[in-house]
């Protein structure tokens, strides 16, 4: 510690004698520190994109780019921290600057897209990636084609996407999921149910297909819990969408039983279960 003060005090003692003009030698401390400083805010910039919270992140990059103004990357990051932090038109305005600046590349014009997905504008969006050379293959560039297919209503083409979406990456659970909640949408609920349990067998923790699966099976009027990894309370919230299921589908004596299930089930008060049941009761 003492040794790095010593540095850092004589290094500033060098600079002190500067005079009228400056030498190589101090040309190149100062570029010395201007690298580090720069290395600083990289490191700084990739904290602030992972474990940061998405508003500080956003205060940060938003502080910088006033510096910065023709830093793309520090543009990027604070585009992306506003998709993080869920400000989805500032998020659009924040891409769209960055898709103008020099530098710019295909995978910034997928990020507005996604951007102009999450702010509804999904015509613009479609817009944005059909200026996507076709020779751009990403996971994401095919995840959003298939989620604009899927609001078009062109089934085939949604199925296409899809597939190549699954194929482009070792994660596929969200993706599968989607496509299994588009099938859901459709009114082809067997193919939905096996999406849904293949992308639980990607990623057993995740709720929402989970969730998905029981609707799926519910819709079929199959109110028997499905055979996947789950806690009590899932367990309980998963008697519940079975319940509301069969209750929408007119069996209602069933949908009182799951529902009394779910509240036995759950191992905490649960509130949406007991009123469900009571307002049951009284009709």
């Amino acid at each position: 510690m003492r040794q790095g003060i010593f540095l850092s005090a004589t290094i500033v003692a060098a600079l002190g004698v500067a005079g009228c003009g400056k030498t190589d030698d101090e040309t190149s401390v100062e570029r010395a520190f201007q690298d580090v400083n720069v290395v600083d805010e990289t490191n700084l910039g990739d904290v602030m994109l992972t474990v940061a919270d998405p508003n500080e992140a956003v205060a940060y990059f938003a502080r910088t780019a006033k510096d910065n103004p023709d830093r793309i990357d520090v543009h990027r990051g604070l585009a992306i921290s506003l998709v993080r932090a869920k400000r989805n038109a500032e998020a659009v305005a924040a891409w769209s600057r960055v898709a103008k600046m020099e530098g710019t590349n295909n995978d910034d014009a997928v990020d507005l897209a996604d951007a102009l997905i999450r702010n509804g504008e999904w015509e613009r969006a479609e817009k944005v990636l059909d200026s996507v050379p076709p020779t751009h293959e990403t996971y994401k560039r095919y995840r959003l084609e298939a989620m604009i297919a899927d609001s078009n209503r062109e089934w085939d083409k949604a199925d296409s996407f899809y597939e190549i979406a699954v194929g482009l990456t070792t994660r596929p659970s969200g993706v599968i999921n989607n496509w299994g909640y588009s099938k859901l949408t459709r009114g082809e609920f067997a193919e939905a149910e096996r999406l849904f349990g293949d992308a639980i067998r990607q990623d057993d923790t995740l709720f929402t297909a989970k969730n998905n699966l029981a609707l799926a099976r519910g819709a079929q009027r199959n109110y028997a819990l499905p055979v996947v990894p789950m806690s009590q309370i899932e367990r309980a919230q998963l008697l519940h969408t079975l319940a509301l299921s069969a209750i929408k589908q007119g069996d209602v004596q069933i949908g009182k039983g799951l529902l009394r299930d779910a509240i036995d089930t759950h191992p905490q008060h649960f509130e949406e279960a007991v009123r469900a049941l009571r307002a049951l009761e009284r009709a």
